[in-house]
């Protein structure tokens, strides 16, 4: 089995598979170096739900569907910039942690956004 990640042509869904890898190794790291276990438990569920939506959106029932999917990835992408900010801030991850990490979820945020803003153009 190879640990590479699956390719798409879809950025918004490669992008957030491999955000999602960043977060369960980041989770990872938390439980085994810090013993920190419920702001990992809280960034592993946000972090890894933005991929997951993505995914579920490919196959949505309409475009209001479609829509509503990005949405909720958007919100999970913020509150997971919070739990990042929150980690960084309670030095549970480093500078360079942050600074690594931190450019990450703001393309995705950045993506979400322009994603969703191009769906809701599209339906009027």
């Amino acid at each position: 089995m190879s640990n590479e990640q699956p390719k798409t042509s879809d950025p918004l869904s490669e992008k957030s598979f491999s955000f999602a890898l960043r977060i369960v190794k980041l989770c990872k790291y938390l439980q085994s170096d810090h013993k920190e276990y419920i702001l990992s438990k809280q960034i592993l569920r946000s972090g890894t739900a933005i991929g997951a939506l993505v995914a579920e959106a490919k196959y949505a029932q309409s475009k209001a569907d479609f829509l509503n999917k990005l949405m909720i990835a958007l919100k999970e992408a913020n509150e997971t910039k919070y739990w990042i900010n929150l980690l960084y801030y309670s030095e549970y991850i480093t500078q360079h942690m942050y600074q690594s990490i931190s450019p990450e979820i703001d393309s995705l945020l950045k993506l979400l956004v322009a994603s969703t803003k191009t769906t809701k153009k599209a339906e009027q």
